[in-house]
């Protein structure tokens, strides 16, 4: 039934003499009735008024046709919001990734962090030297593979442990604050020293790092040096084991720390205690990502460390125009000058910039001094200049010949970076690097035509 609308001014009144007889209070009611019908689907959104039938009886609306549901809130973790994270399945690597993801978190707190770790070729192999590798990636191969096919979003290196050439497409994403870049000797538990000069002649100590033998053959010919090989744990087990070869082992500084194992301490190995020069990138954290993946861009920048940055590229270049790895000797020691000590003036002062001359090398007759007491970090201090003081050095395999430089210059970005790191090595070679170099390679092939006698 059709109805007309009735407008207030035709609408009928109740007279004196009682209501009229054309609108009935049935009429009124249906009237109510309509207008209720028509005004329900502004007042009820879970129901539906079929339009040809405005006064339809209501009925629940299809699934499809239900109200959306309020948007989710900001800690979603679907697929835009998660970032997979690559790392070794070392207690060590793992414990690196959760300090990289625990930074990233304060800075994303909507961002849900999934951490991936996995065995690599270094981690299946606890017994080979390695130097007798042949692999440049024994660390990073496996998890490379996995950032190239998209399985996780970046991996956490230990800097060190990361090749200076990159596959195609893959890059260094950044690296964070570094940590304590010293080696360090851990005497055997219950032993009485405080230092190298406190072993006696034909002793052991473990390390399988070409570097830190080369260099304290230097200065301590008389010990004896074995592979020790194996995760932190497994390293101090085998030191502190009664029936052990060991006397001492030499190991990362920033690994003890970051396992609270800082008490094993005996001392703490640089250029002016043992002469010992740091591995490059060493106490160093890098991020590797893939080339143009600007969304992992964005989301790392709050946690690099510019100035550990550009140090790295120093130490990374340096090593990649040499072509050194894991198998070679190449020691460095960097070192951002206080603004009290700088070497070089600022232009401020009429003085140009540029490079220290290298000093000549002459073979080390005395062992260095040994001041003990662990370093702050020197990134942290306000007071620090853009000049960046180097040491390097390249050792031949006995400790008998050895090219080294002391050079400083003024770094502010990163190309300028590697170039300092290609103009170290030229002065390197300038000193017998090459020399070194084609001696130490010459001789792993013949050992290695020899079946490694």
């Amino acid at each position: 039934m059709a109805v007309n609308a009735v407008s207030m001014a035709d609408s009928p009144t109740q007279s004196q003499e009682g209501p009229t007889s054309w609108w009935s209070e049935q009429d009124e009611r249906t009237v109510t009735h309509i207008l209720a019908c028509i005004e329900e689907p502004v007042l009820s959104p879970r129901f539906t008024i079929l339009p040809s039938n405005p006064c339809a009886s209501r009925q629940p609306s299809p699934p499809t046709m239900a109200a959306p549901p309020p948007p989710a809130p900001s800690t979603s973790t679907s697929p835009q919001n998660v970032i997979h994270v690559g790392t070794r399945q070392s207690l060590l690597a793992r414990l690196q990734a959760d300090e990289v993801v625990a930074a990233l978190r304060t800075h994303h707190p909507h961002t849900h962090f999934e951490i991936h770790a996995m065995a690599t070729t270094g981690d299946n192999n606890q017994s080979t030297a390695l130097h007798k590798f042949n692999e440049k990636a024994l660390w990073t191969q496996e998890l490379e593979v996995k950032l190239e096919n998209r399985e996780v979003d970046f991996v956490v290196h230990s800097l060190k442990d990361m090749p200076t050439q990159l596959p195609r497409r893959l890059v260094l994403g950044g690296v964070t604050r570094r940590g304590d870049k010293r080696d360090a000797l851990v005497l055997k538990r219950g032993r009485e020293g405080k230092g190298l000069a406190d072993l006696g002649e034909g002793e052991v100590v473990g390390t399988s790092s070409l570097r830190r033998t080369a260099q304290l053959k230097r200065f301590y010919p008389g010990l004896r040096f074995r592979d020790v090989r194996g995760n932190i744990g497994t390293r101090l087990a085998k030191l502190d084991a009664e029936d052990g070869e060991y006397a001492a082992i030499v190991i990362a500084v920033a690994g003890l720390v970051r396992l609270g194992l800082t008490d094993r301490i005996t001392s703490y190995l640089s250029k002016d205690n043992g002469g010992m020069l740091h591995a490059v990138g060493q106490g160093g954290l890098g991020i590797e990502i893939r080339e143009g993946d600007h969304r992992i861009e964005e989301v790392l920048k709050p946690i690099i460390c510019e100035r550990s940055m550009r140090a790295a590229l120093v130490e990374r270049s340096l090593m990649r125009t040499l072509e050194g790895g894991c198998s070679v000797p190449i020691g460095i020691e960097t070192k951002w000058v206080s603004k009290k000590h700088s070497l070089i003036e600022t232009s401020t002062t009429g003085v140009g910039v540029g490079i220290k001359p290298a000093e000549p090398f002459a073979p080390a007759t005395n062992s260095p001094s040994q001041p003990d007491a662990p370093a702050t970090n020197e990134e942290s201090d306000d007071d620090l200049t853009d000049e960046l003081a180097v040491s390097a050095i390249v050792v031949s395999l006995d400790g008998q010949d050895a090219a080294e430089v002391e050079t400083s210059l003024t770094i502010t970005t990163f190309e300028e970076a590697e170039e300092f790191g290609i103009e170290i090595a030229r002065l390197l070679v300038e000193q017998g690097a090459a020399r070194i170099l084609k001696a130490i390679t010459l001789n792993r092939e013949i050992i290695h035509k020899q079946g490694d006698a």
